[in-house]
């Protein structure tokens, strides 16, 4: 069943996303293997669907997640807002990995950070020709935080603020790209990106969420004044939200779970999926432009579609908005605040 998702700009560009999106990480195989048939079917059922954002990363799957995407958009790219990464370089990778990584069956290369200028306009070029197409909509700097790059992350930070965002900044003006961003899981580097210059979006996995709302204030204040909209990636906090015990990409603390179960038993009073909740959220916040999950085949997305469609009671909100689960200032559905 195709839906019509109501359509936000980002920042003061003129792209536009759909207010539900798809990640494609998971696509890639990360953890979990997902057949590549398996993949191509999802996106084309998120198309299919109505979906008209979809984001992607030459990191997922070390080139994989960009070449899949990019086959299953072809014939659909005038109608779809794309967004890649970089910041991140693939470099051949000949013989075993030395070390694990996250990727089930990942294309044979490597990924090294650079966030200088010829490295982030070589990483767009390149991912042009993973994904086969002439023009990226949003090109989102790639983790550029401590999460990612440990001791390393002041240096790589200062040599974007110095070099990288002169590229971003060419390719918007140039007309190669229609808005530029920031990709991480950490909303305070977003904060203090602002100072290096004027970012149309940034998305933040996880940290604004029914679970927490650290990224409330100052940050999503900041962005309204600066007019930087707000992806929300990882709307269940990598699992806890929708049904598992992961968050932030590992075991959830005690504590979270047993928010989570509180969370739970309120929406079970109203006969409501805790994911639908965790889902609609976000968007009550006139920062966030769209909510991006990531399911892995048909059968999660048709779930995730579910629960987007689920008419969710006023009730529901109202009693979400007293119950001190939530951070205070909260926004929710319905005109209820926390």
């Amino acid at each position: 069943m195709s839906r019509s998702f109501e359509q936000r700009g980002l920042g003061r560009s003129r792209v536009r996303v759909s207010t539900l999106g798809l990640g494609t990480a998971s696509l890639a195989g990360n953890m979990t293997p997902v057949p590549e048939v398996d993949a191509r079917a999802t996106i084309e059922h998120a198309i299919a669907a109505g979906i008209t954002y979809l984001d992607t990363a030459p990191f997922y799957g070390f080139g994989k997640a960009e070449h899949l995407t990019g086959d299953a958009i072809r014939a659909h790219r005038d109608a779809i807002t794309l967004s890649t990464k970089c910041g991140r370089l693939l470099a051949p990778q000949r013989g075993p990995y030395a070390t694990p990584n996250s990727w089930c069956d990942p294309y044979p290369f490597v990924d090294v950070f650079d966030y200088s200028y010829d490295a982030l306009m070589r990483s767009y070029e390149h991912s042009l020709q993973r994904l086969g197409t002439n023009r990226i909509d949003l090109l989102l700097v790639h983790d550029i935080a401590p999460d990612s790059l440990g001791d390393a992350a002041e240096q790589h930070f200062q040599t974007l603020a110095n070099s990288g965002y002169r590229a971003l900044e060419e390719l918007k003006r140039a007309g190669e790209i229609g808005a530029i961003g920031i990709g991480v899981n950490m909303w305070e580097v977003l904060d203090r990106a602002l100072d290096i210059g004027d970012w149309d979006a940034f998305l933040l996995a996880g940290r604004y969420t029914l679970l927490e709302q650290t990224s409330l204030s100052p940050f999503l204040d900041k962005c309204m004044t600066r007019q930087t909209s707000v992806i929300c990636g990882g709307p269940f906090n990598s699992g806890l939200l929708a049904g598992g015990d992961t968050w932030n990409y590992g075991r959830a603390p005690a504590d979270l779970i047993e928010k989570a179960k509180a969370l739970q038993s309120i929406c079970r009073s109203h006969d409501v999926a805790l994911p639908a909740a965790a889902l609609q959220f976000p968007l009550a916040h006139p920062a966030i432009a769209c909510v991006l999950p990531g399911p892995r085949t048909v059968t999660e997305l048709e779930q995730i579609l579910g629960w987007w469609d689920q008419q969710l009671p006023d009730g529901l909100w109202a009693d979400l908005a007293a119950s001190g689960l939530l951070r205070e200032g909260t926004p929710l559905p319905g005109g209820h605040s926390a």
